[in-house]
């Protein structure tokens, strides 16, 4: 039985967490029950939540996959587009009224735009994934244990520095591989990856050469090639810069570094991109967090810490099953940063879902930003390492965001939308729909069919739209679609790294550009389709365990920061109900 619902809309559309909290959803063992998922293959996080298990698809592995959808979006403006608004409203169309198995694949949001300035990521209106509060907060923990992960990799790496500026060579090899109380040394099991890598077979420690225990015990890392910084999923625009090691005890090594936000951490990105609890258990190791003096790569591995990483890691490789407002389900996971790393879900909720809708569903997954960032790093990326092939790919477009690439004035989050944007201004659509043609083309260069999906406002005009789908035809589109699914629903230095990242070995690993979502270019200002643009390299760093590197284009940023009036103002808590109000 189908246990997906229809609706009630009202008319004008209420706040999306107004929405959010009308709708009592279904116990999660309900939406379970409809994709035909044992008990035995999920736990329960609460009423609403399930973590599903790796297992479920060791369980369906012979079973054909659904058919496989990417969304991803033209150029947008600050405010966004509606591209998870899109993908919820598709799926819930397929589900709840197409009586189709479908499932949704979305990134879990950071709290970083959830309090600053964007707000959450559930959707809008009537297309969102409930509990919203629950989807745009803590979840089931999963950016908690990347932080806590990446943070201890992050003190290992100063204390390993500290400890071998105060210890001879056979003083930290003894403290490495201390008597037990048998009165013997060993290697630990993790020990054994770094003498394989430094060509040692010896399995004793006793029996090393003082020139191996040497080689064993001193990482002997560069300061300044430490490429490996804290992190924390909150906008604080003053912890990009620090400097560490101040405290007495630390005897004056102090070193400059700054926090990232958790989303742009490696770890986020290797957990959307790995397979098995093996595979992250490799990538995790082989993360580079900079050189030894000789130019060597030092790893996680040669830490010691890469189990451990794994460890605290273990529960967050299985994606959170939710739902959206009409009971559709929903698989949450992964949320590396768009616009630093590759802006997708992950490969293991894609390919549970395929296997859990079989032949004839759909799963609908959300690639972030623009296709020039989202979609193509969707195709290069993602399915490089995950093997799956989309039948189609999705286009969100906007009146709006076509206005704007066609000459109109700025759209600034936080502002009122100028008269240009709300009222009818068909040849502004159309000088602007050169950015739409530039996504089409770059799709379409992938052999997957192209389907625009128009997020349709108020306050659009009929003319508007039409010149947006004629356009969209004439480019090649295999469809355009108008959508109403939020009012109803379902209806310099950067080549010193190059070189030594090519001497290292990686120069084979595919490019993550590390770009503002604004602009084709560098330069969120130059709107449209610009062309004949150069793209400046600020640094090029190594995701070595996720599988690519990313350099940084222009002033593009990994620690964002709050507004003037962050999203937060708007946030609190019903104390009588326990409700969240606020959250948008």
């Amino acid at each position: 039985m189908n246990s997906s619902r229809k609706l009630q809309v009202v008319s004008p559309v209420p706040a999306d967490i107004d929405i959010a909290n009308s709708v009592e959803p279904l116990h999660i063992a309900e939406i379970a029950k409809d994709l035909n998922l044992s008990p035995l293959h999920y736990d329960l996080y609460g009423k609403y939540k399930a973590k599903v298990l790796l297992s479920a698809f060791d369980e369906l592995k012979d079973r054909e996959d659904g058919y496989y959808v990417v969304v991803g979006g033209i150029t947008p403006t600050p405010l966004g587009e509606g591209k998870s608004t899109t993908t919820v409203g598709l799926c819930q169309a397929l589900g709840a009224y197409l009586d189709k198995k479908v499932v949704t694949c979305l990134r879990q949001p950071s709290q970083g735009p959830t309090f600053g300035i964007k707000g959450g990521a559930a959707g809008g209106g009537y297309s969102q994934v409930i509990p919203m509060d629950e989807f745009n907060l803590h979840l089931t923990g999963d950016i908690h244990a990347i932080t806590a992960s990446n943070n201890l990799l992050a003190a290992a790496i100063d204390t390993r520095i500290f400890h071998e500026a105060s210890q001879s060579d056979k003083a930290l090899f003894n403290r490495l591989c201390p008597v037990n109380k048998e009165g013997k040394r060993s290697f630990s099991d993790i020990m054994f990856r770094r003498l394989n890598k430094l060509g040692i077979s010896k399995t004793i420690p006793e029996e090393l050469t003082p020139e191996e225990v040497k080689k064993f015990a001193r990482l002997d890392i560069d300061p300044d090639s430490i490429t490996w910084r804290r992190v924390m999923d909150v906008n604080d625009r003053f912890l990009r810069k620090i400097t560490v090691g101040q405290g007495p005890e630390e005897k004056g090594m102090t070193r400059e570094t700054g926090f990232d936000i958790s989303v742009a951490s490696e770890i986020m990105a290797v957990l959307a991109l790995t397979t098995s609890l093996g595979d992250m258990r490799e990538r995790l190791g082989k993360m580079v967090i900079g050189n030894s003096k000789a130019g060597e790569p030092i790893t996680a591995d040669d830490l010691g810490v890469g189990g451990a990483l794994t460890v605290l890691m273990k529960d967050a490789i299985h994606p959170t099953l939710m739902q959206t407002l009409e009971g559709t389900p929903v698989l949450v996971h992964a949320g590396p940063f768009a616009n630093i790393a590759h802006g997708n879900s992950s490969i293991v909720a894609d390919k549970i879902a395929l296997k859990l809708v079989g032949p004839g569903g759909f799963v609908v997954t959300e690639a972030g930003f623009g296709s020039d960032i989202g979609t193509e790093k969707f195709m290069n990326i993602k399915c490089r390492y995950s093997g799956l092939t989309p039948q189609c790919a999705i286009v969100v477009a906007t009146v709006r965001a076509l206005k704007m690439h066609g000459g109109g004035p700025d759209v600034v989050a936080g502002r009122p939308l100028d008269r240009a944007y709300v009222s009818e201004n068909v040849s502004l659509v159309e000088a602007g729909c050169v950015n739409l043609a530039k996504h089409i083309a770059n799709t379409k260069a992938y052999g997957v069919n192209v389907v625009i999906a128009v997020n349709m406002f108020s306050t659009d005009s009929e003319a508007e739209l039409n010149a947006v789908r004629k356009f969209s035809m004439d480019a090649g589109a295999f469809d355009a679609v108008i959508c109403s699914h939020h009012a109803h629903g379902g209806k310099g230095a950067a080549e010193k790294q190059i070189e030594m990242y090519t001497q290292q070995g990686f120069s084979n690993l595919p490019i993550c550009m590390s770009k503002t979502q604004y602009s084709f270019s560098h330069d969120a200002s130059k709107k449209g389709a610009p062309t004949g643009f150069v793209l400046p390299i600020r640094d090029v760093r190594g995701s070595i365990g996720a599988g690519f590197i990313y350099p940084l284009v222009g002033t593009m940023s990994t620690m964002p920061g709050l507004p003037t009036r962050p999203c937060f103002y708007e946030i609190d808590i019903d104390t009588v109900t326990g409700k969240v109000r606020g959250l948008f």
